[in-house]
């Protein structure tokens, strides 16, 4: 997480892309935190609505199966020109 939070902040990412199975939902966050304007993708390998929600309540923009390659990119798009359209 310290690599990521150094690379976010050093190359200013606008979308990240995470696995929720991999991280603590509570790094996701503090990277919410850390970073407000950061579009926030999380990734599962199994359909679950309770980490769904919870992912989302702590600052994830979505969550996608992480099969769903086109998913996950077209959400980290169309969140992350959200996030600049919000920031102007």
């Amino acid at each position: 997480m310290d690599e990521l939070r150094n690379r976010i902040a050093k190359q200013r990412a606008e979308v990240v892309i995470v696995d929720v199975e991999s991280i603590p939902l509570t790094e996701v966050q503090i990277l919410s935190r850390e970073f407000p304007k950061l579009c926030i993708v999380c990734t599962h390998r199994l359909a679950d609505e309770e980490m769904w929600t919870a992912a989302l309540s702590v600052g994830a923009a979505d969550v996608c199966p992480s099969s769903d390659t086109h998913g996950i990119l077209t959400s980290a798009l169309r969140n992350s020109n959200r996030a600049k359209s919000a920031a102007a």
